[in-house]
């Protein structure tokens, strides 16, 4: 297995050197499997911040760049289809970019420049069950683990959380399309 992801890895470095992203000045990238049973796809950590890519904001100090970046994996992705695994992995070498540790603006600047030249589907959250489905792979979730189910009052989009801070309805919205969530259940 973890030869299947360094080989797929080593793929994604090209296909991305082909429309011109080159992660040769980035600084130093490792990949492997997540040491933790994660829900999450993936992960990039990143370490030794380049003091010349430093910037203030009040009190407080970001940085562009970073010289090390560590991606992880989640081993449960290496059972859906490789071009699943690419996709996450291309997603977390993006975080690895200058300015691109969140989901802001070059992150998506990068992922929508990847999703049109490579045909990838690179966003800000997976979709789990779906992704099981494309893999013709079944997919189950024990939900008795979960306190409470919440939906999308716009798109139906189902969600299972342990629990909920105090005004979460007012606070989070949909991660689809942004929608207003309802709690539908307790235990």
């Amino acid at each position: 297995m973890e030869e299947k992801l360094k080989k797929l890895y080593e793929e994604c470095i090209k296909e991305l050197k082909l429309i011109n992203i080159n992660l040769e000045d980035v600084g130093k990238i490792d990949i492997s499997f997540s040491k933790r049973n994660n829900k999450r796809y993936g992960c990039c950590k990143q370490e030794k911040p380049d003091k010349s890519s430093a910037y203030k904001i009040g009190r407080k100090i970001y940085f562009r760049k970073f010289n090390e970046h560590h991606i992880e994996i989640s081993k449960w992705v290496m059972e859906l289809n490789d071009d699943i695994i690419k996709n996450t992995i291309i997603h977390e070498l993006i975080h690895c970019m200058p300015d691109c540790n969140n989901h802001g603006k070059e992150f998506k600047k990068y992922a929508n420049l990847v999703n049109e030249k490579l045909g990838y589907n690179i966003s800000r959250l997976g979709d789990k069950k779906q992704d099981f489905e494309d893999s013709n792979i079944e997919f189950k979730e024990d939900y008795k683990k979960y306190n409470y189910k919440i939906e999308c009052e716009n798109c139906n989009q189902i969600y299972y959380r342990q629990r909920l801070s105090k005004n979460f309805t007012r606070k989070y919205r949909c991660g689809k399309c942004k929608g207003k969530l309802v709690i539908i259940s307790y235990k």
